[in-house]
């Protein structure tokens, strides 16, 4: 396997880091296409800034999952000439980089009153999900490349005690982990320009950006030395054990280090990390549990759809909820249309928005059932 194989539909050896991926895509496409984004329940909307809520679980385990692929991937990749891991490595990082610039391009034009312009491409949002995807992938596989579990280890640890001194030392006023004055958002500022920043916050600023790709890399490191236990130890209760009580440790960690440094997920902070991996283990060590353990798999195929197809699939519902939106009905997007006759007219706000990001998954999943009883995987 290839270390982005948690891009790939490529087979896994265990079932359970498959039903993750797939979960984790599931998710994703849930908590970022609702029906209104001003009716959310509070645990599919991220954390404002400092706290947590299980939206704020879903990225960070896809770079989980991209590391637990790594785990089998590695042992091919490191007997390859330095030559041809390089040229894997790189054309991959810059396939998947692009893919995710092009999305937040997309559809390329824009209309207004005047009629239908290109877009400046130059003020296209720079990075993104799958440009931290790709350049979190690229620096893990050139760590573990390099020096194995061993580097692993200690690069994770030094990354992030590097990135709170980073933070702390450079963030400006009383409050240097703050929205307007942390070092994350002054870097972005100075060498991306705010004009390809993401607005969301109200500000420039972008949570994917340069300095806290850092830590995010750590994510994917986890996912790989998480996915070399279970490989040692088996499909054992011991092993649900030890990962269970491994991330029992780093959520108690986490949340002393919140104390210092607080948990947040748009600078991506490292008690962040450290409580997301957390999150993590326990999850894989719950669906090795009933998956691998107690041998409970008939339900599992719903989600190794999405796992089978993970790129392609989170592409297309960023693509077609665009499309969606583009398209007019009377003085309504077909989206609104949709919306305001087949949910809201009949449902709750909350109930509305929810079950309308539910409708749409389960839309993405039919196109992904489609592609595998096809037989179509499209990998990067």
């Amino acid at each position: 396997m290839s270390p982005a194989d948690s891009l790939n539909p490529i087979r896994q050896r265990y079932l359970a880091l498959d039903v993750l991926r797939g979960m984790t895509i599931a998710f994703m496409i849930i908590v970022n296409t609702p029906g209104s984004w001003s009716s959310l329940y509070a645990p599919l909307a991220h954390a404002s800034w400092h706290g947590f809520t299980p939206t704020d679980l879903v990225f960070p385990t896809f770079l989980f999952v991209v590391g637990n692929a790594m785990s089998f991937s590695m042992k091919k990749m490191q007997t390859m000439e330095s030559s041809a891991f390089y040229t894997k490595v790189f054309k991959r990082t810059f396939l998947i980089f692009l893919i995710g610039w092009l999305l937040n391009a997309f559809p390329f034009v824009e209309f207004t009153e005047a009629g239908t312009t290109f877009i400046t491409l130059s003020e296209v949002r720079l990075f993104g999900v799958l440009q931290r995807i790709a350049l979190a992938y690229c620096f893990a596989a050139l760590v573990l490349y390099w020096g194995g579990e061993k580097l692993g280890w200690i690069f994770g640890a030094a990354s992030l005690l590097l990135y709170w001194a980073i933070m702390y030392f450079f963030g400006e006023g009383a409050d240097p982990y703050a929205l307007e004055t942390n070092a994350a958002i002054r870097l972005d500022l100075a060498v991306i320009g705010a004009e390809r920043m993401y607005g969301g916050e109200g500000i420039p600023f972008d949570p994917e950006g340069i300095l806290s790709t850092l830590p995010a890399i750590v994510n994917v490191i986890a996912g790989y030395i998480a996915g070399k236990a279970i490989q040692k130890w088996g499909n054992t209760m011991d092993t649900v054990k030890r990962l269970a009580l491994a991330g029992i440790i780093l959520l108690a960690v986490a949340y002393v280090w919140d104390i210092g440094f607080p948990i947040n997920k748009k600078i991506w902070t490292s008690s962040y990390v450290l409580l997301t991996v957390g999150w993590d283990l326990i999850l894989i060590a719950g669906l090795v549990l009933i998956i691998e353990v107690w041998k409970q798999s008939n339900w599992t195929y719903f989600f190794e759809v999405f796992g089978r197809n993970p790129l392609i699939l989170y592409v297309l519902s960023g693509v077609v909820i665009t499309v969606f939106f583009m398209i007019s009905i009377g003085d309504q997007s077909f989206q609104g249309y949709i919306y305001e006759r087949a949910y809201t007219s009949w449902l709750s706000p909350k109930n509305a928005s929810f079950l309308f990001a539910i409708s749409y998954m389960l839309l993405i999943w039919v196109v992904g059932l489609w592609m595998d009883k096809k037989k179509i995987y499209i990998k990067v």
